[in-house]
């Protein structure tokens, strides 16, 4: 037999073992994949917590933004790109809190996958809008009662997605709604017992405005609601002097920002700091409030509500 016949012989077998294994493969993956967890992949810690109370054992969460990551100023990474092209739903909080990523859902959004923002549900009048532009706040998750109502927007993009699992979706959902009535109903008791006269909240930037709106607090903070425009001299000096005329008893500093302008504005006020307030991040997972963990929006509002009712009591 002739040296090419034999080399002819081989590369056939060869070409039908790498034939016969592709097919394996893309058979194993196929059979891995039967009732497989849908994966997703969620930006901020608090989209990311409602994505797991709706979509359960359904599937399978990966967070961007872990504790203390401010997403006004964001920038996806590569390993960030690698996981939002894996992903088969992108959950996003939208209204622009996570301007830098704007672009980067687009084209996932054109380029055929599934992206949605959680807050597309929310009715238009329950939004405050700030600033001469009109610009939307997008921190509506401290109105628990209107993040709520986001919950039905998971739902919808999970169960598109995956619809043998929709009516399993539908219901946790529901039952997450009936979750976030109680802890709302928790914020109102928990607030009422600050007087109406010390119900001032001080801040580092403009994040808890549905909070005071669905709670009765007036919310100053030094910065706007984003965190991309730094506060000069003038904003603190003001600040400062708001704080004594009203006789301001605490102020609170974020976990997602800097800390620095503030403490310089209450050690000027001769105030004391209330604490520390998750805004836009939650807390480390494990770590316990009250029994409830930190890393969850329970556990975020909670410690959040705490904190502040004591530091204006």
């Amino acid at each position: 037999m002739s040296i090419g016949r034999r080399l002819g012989g081989t590369r056939l077998v060869a070409g039908r073992v790498a034939a016969f294994l592709l097919c394996f493969s893309l058979f194993f993956s196929g059979w891995q994949g039967v009732g497989a967890p849908l994966s997703v992949v969620a930006t901020v810690g608090m989209v990311a917590d409602l994505a797991r109370g709706v979509g359960g054992d359904d599937v399978a969460v990966q967070g961007l933004m872990g504790p203390g990551v401010d997403p006004h100023l964001y920038k996806a990474t590569s390993s960030d790109l690698i996981r939002l092209q894996r992903a088969e739903v992108i959950l996003y909080s939208g209204l622009h809190l996570e301007g830098k990523m704007q672009e980067t859902f687009q084209r996932l959004s054109k380029s055929g996958r599934r992206v949605r923002a959680v807050t597309d549900v929310l009715p238009q009048e329950r939004l405050i809008r700030v600033g001469r532009d009109g610009m939307v706040d997008p921190h509506v998750w401290f109105d628990v009662d209107l993040w709520a109502r986001c919950a039905d927007g998971v739902a919808s993009e999970l169960s598109a997605a995956r619809p043998e699992s929709a009516d399993r979706f539908r219901q946790r959902a529901a039952t997450v709604k009936e979750e976030l009535k109680a802890l709302h109903q928790w914020v109102l008791d928990r607030v009422a017992s600050v007087p109406a006269s010390r119900r001032i909240l001080v801040t580092s930037h403009d994040a808890f405005g549905y909070f005071g709106k669905a709670y009765g607090f007036q919310v100053v903070a030094l910065q706007g609601v984003s965190t991309v425009t730094e506060a000069g001299l003038a904003d603190m000096a003001q600040l400062t002097d708001f704080i004594r005329s009203k006789g301001v008893p605490a102020v609170f500093v974020e976990s997602s920002v800097s800390h620095a302008s503030l403490e310089r504005i209450r050690k000027d006020a001769g105030v004391k700091l209330g604490g520390e307030l998750f805004s836009d991040a939650m807390g480390t997972p494990g770590q316990q409030h009250g029994g409830y963990d930190l890393g969850t929006y329970q556990g975020m509002i909670r410690q959040n509500v705490d904190r502040i009712v004591e530091g204006l009591k």
